[in-house]
């Protein structure tokens, strides 16, 4: 059972210069702007499209920010056209002369404060696999983790110096941009293979090494996803290709020294993206495909060169499923059969097939089923139940059963793996918006549990200052939302209080109730934290999904608005002082919701969001797109599809509304949300309201999808958002929009 290792990095500030280039110049100012000597934004010049697709014609007038040459500039940023750069530094220097400059002694605050709240020399719980003991570290002041090992008798030893088997600092240093993928040793524990990414576009470079010498071998690997797994004998490495537009397409085999390369699985569907893993026991490599509702999975021997690959089921449309090995048997989570909320089957390895499956835990609505763990003796599951997540432990001879759970109101729970199948030893993580993150080692057979750390924030923290509340919010129609709530308790309930709202609602992916010590910078300043599970995520089961996508997408927003409104109305904050939080799909719900009800608003924060939904649906090369129609609809083909996006598609739908004060931000080589949808998003907001805002749109000129790599950098964008926040609320002294 092989332990994924990830070591994030690097960043950039965006150069301050003078509003003006070839395609970004002021055409006019708004009252505001003249009477009080604000800088002027840039505004974009618009050369209007005019796009005919299934009997139905738009206008883009800003497709142009668009550069034709978009995959280059993924891998090489410097090739960007150049009146394009002009407009996208304009911006950032708008967004820097308007906002960031003045808050500058607020971000510093912030970001020293949250800085405060990291332990510096931090390290993890250590992980055995056989001699040896993995873990990983950050020295005081680094930006990048170190992976490391010690002798497994020595792992809880700190007396023992650890031998560095990756140095994510020396590695990085001098790079804009910096992140790892896989970091992986090979089963024999001498090599050590690495993915690394220096240019935020996902293209990741894999990289051998010899841990004894400290020599790299001649075996470099491009193109690739970071996703990666090792033969057992330790001389090969599969590994998953990126093709020509982005897409996780294919699983090649590296024998090593071969410096050849051989195709071992290629996805013909371009709406199905490929990864791949170990088995519960190692025995076995699983080639997994699939989209967002439809899965397929191959197994081979780990220990196989040129290996036959065997399937397990045979993709059906909507039928999802993942594979661990137990028992001598595949145990298999799914939902066929109209298992909505999944259950559990087997079957055996040599006839896998969907025919031979039978039922081991069976579907209970309203009981989801997350995922599944395999150890020899033991098969655990996370499952989530009205809101909450709890552990379940199997013991493989009797069949008999155990739950794990907590009492408090919202929570999070996680699962770790580790390296061994051999193992009565249960890692899980436990944590709260008040309770900082808890790792512990729980013994399956004995039920004991040992606490092996708590996350220590060295300026302090108590608990017992915060409350933490769960409320249901009734939407629109009736269904009742679950809020997860964070205050400090001296912040009254009288609506005086400003509030943040989280909201994500996509993909089936679901907020957990977690610990981050940046949110606590807003709380202590008389912030309430609210985080909406609406429909689109999967707190309320896999049908709380369904009912938040494709033609029902609308439920997401009406959802996040009427748990605002509802807070509202419960006296956690009033009206125009709500501040919406939202990234990626999530910046989409902000789009969306600053449509629908403006007023409620005192500001938005949009991370990298998707909000140009119909053109990029309609962009068949585009990285994400055809894996995507399954959750926004195809409006290439489908009239219906067209007119439901274009419904709630936020560039579509702006118009001269009162708008709040916006932060839009973005990454230049993203994949996943390009640069130029919050771009165009900030275009059309300025042309068509004018009045509203302002708009502060900032373009990270040498980061992808997750911004600024790098534990502090990541802070520094992190305060830019929070002092925004603070400011639309008016508690920034001399700053107002």
């Amino acid at each position: 059972m092989q332990v994924r290792t990830s070591l994030i990095a690097g960043v950039c500030v965006a150069a301050l210069i003078s509003a003006s280039g070839p395609h970004a110049h002021s055409q006019t100012e708004t009252q505001s702007e003249m009477t009080s000597n604000q800088p002027v934004p840039p505004i974009a010049e618009r050369r209007p499209v005019t796009i005919e697709q299934v009997g139905r014609t738009r206008t883009d007038a800003y497709s142009w920010l668009k550069d034709e040459n978009w995959q280059e500039v993924m891998k090489d940023p410097s090739v960007l056209q150049e009146d394009i750069r002009a407009y996208l530094v304009a911006e950032n220097a708008y967004t820097e002369a308007r906002l960031e400059a003045p808050t500058a002694e607020l971000r510093e605050t912030l970001f020293q404060e949250m800085r405060g709240r990291i332990k510096e020399d931090d390290s993890s719980v250590p992980s055995i696999d056989g001699p040896y003991a993995y873990y990983t570290f950050h020295r005081t002041g680094g930006e990048y983790g170190v992976l490391a090992r010690k002798p497994a008798e020595s792992a809880f030893d700190d007396s023992v110096e650890p031998e560095i088997l990756f140095d994510g600092d020396a590695e990085g240093e001098g790079l804009a941009y910096f992140d790892t993928g896989e970091i992986q040793h090979s089963p024999n524990h001498e090599l050590l293979a690495s993915a690394v990414d220096d240019k935020g576009s996902e293209i990741y470079t894999i990289k051998v090494r010899n841990l004894e010498t400290g020599e790299e071998l001649s075996d470099v690997i491009e193109s690739t996803t970071g996703d990666f797994v090792w033969g057992a004998n330790s001389d090969v490495i599969f590994w998953v290709k990126r093709d020509d537009n982005g897409r996780p397409s294919a699983v090649y085999q590296r024998i090593l020294g071969s410096g050849e390369d051989k195709l071992i699985y290629e996805e013909p569907d371009p709406g199905f993206f490929v990864n791949i893993d170990y088995s519960g026991s190692d025995d076995y490599i699983l080639i997994q495909t699939g989209g967002h509702t439809t899965s397929e999975v191959y197994y081979f021997d780990a220990g196989a060169k040129d290996p036959e690959l065997t399937l397990i089921a045979e993709r059906e449309e909507d039928v999802q499923y993942s594979v661990v090995d137990f028992d001598g048997q595949f145990y298999i989570l799914t939902n066929a059969d109209g298992a909505i909320d999944f259950k559990i089957v087997k079957a055996p390895i040599s006839a896998p097939s969907k025919e031979n499956w039978v039922d081991v835990v069976p579907h209970r609505p309203g009981t989801l089923i997350l995922g599944l763990e395999a150890y020899r003796n033991h098969l655990v599951r996370m499952e989530r139940n009205e809101g909450l997540p709890r552990l379940i432990i199997r013991a493989r001879e009797s069949g008999e059963e155990h739950e794990i759970a907590f009492p408090e109101a919202a929570y999070a729970l996680g699962m770790s793996g580790g390296y061994e199948y051999d193992t009565s030893t249960l890692r899980f993580e436990y944590a709260s918006p008040a309770t900082p993150d808890q790792v512990f080692d729980y013994d399956m057979n004995t039920r004991e549990r040992v606490l092996r750390k708590t996350r220590e924030v060295p300026s302090g923290h108590n608990p017992n200052d915060y409350v933490v509340e769960r409320i249901m919010a009734p939407s629109y129609d009736g269904e009742l939302v679950p809020v997860t709530i964070l205050r400090r308790t001296d912040t009254p309930v009288d609506g005086s209080a400003p509030l943040l709202l989280y909201g994500y609602g996509s993909y089936g992916m679901t907020y957990p109730a977690d610990f981050r010590t940046s949110r606590l910078s807003l709380v202590d300043r008389g912030f309430v934290y609210a985080i909406a599970h609406i429909r689109g995520s999967q707190a309320k089961g896999y049908q709380w999904y369904l009912d938040g996508k494709l033609e029902k997408k609308e439920n997401t927003f009406r959802d996040y608005i009427a748990a605002g409104r509802y807070l509202v109305g419960q006296g956690y904050t009033s009206e125009g002082k709500v501040v919406g939080l939202g990234g990626s799909a999530g910046g989409l719900l902000m789009g969306a919701a600053s449509n629908m009800d403006p007023e409620l608003f005192a500001g938005i924060i949009a991370a990298v969001p998707f909000v140009d939904v119909l053109t990029t649906m309609s962009d068949e090369s585009l990285p994400l797109t055809p894996p995507e129609w399954p959750e926004w609809g195809n409006p290439i083909t489908s009239e219906e599809d067209y007119d439901t996006i274009l419904a709630y598609s936020p560039i579509d739908q702006v118009s001269d509304r009162p708008y709040p004060a916006m932060l839009i931000t973005g990454g230049l080589t993203d994949p996943r949300v390009t640069y130029w949808e919050p771009a165009k998003w900030v275009a059309n907001l300025r042309h068509d309201a004018p009045e509203a805002g302002p708009y502060f749109l900032r373009i990270n000129m040498d980061a992808g999808h997750g911004g600024a790599s790098g534990r502090f950098e990541g802070l520094k964008e992190a305060a830019i958002e929070f002092a925004f926040a603070l400011a639309v609320v008016g508690k920034v002294d001399g700053v107002e929009f």
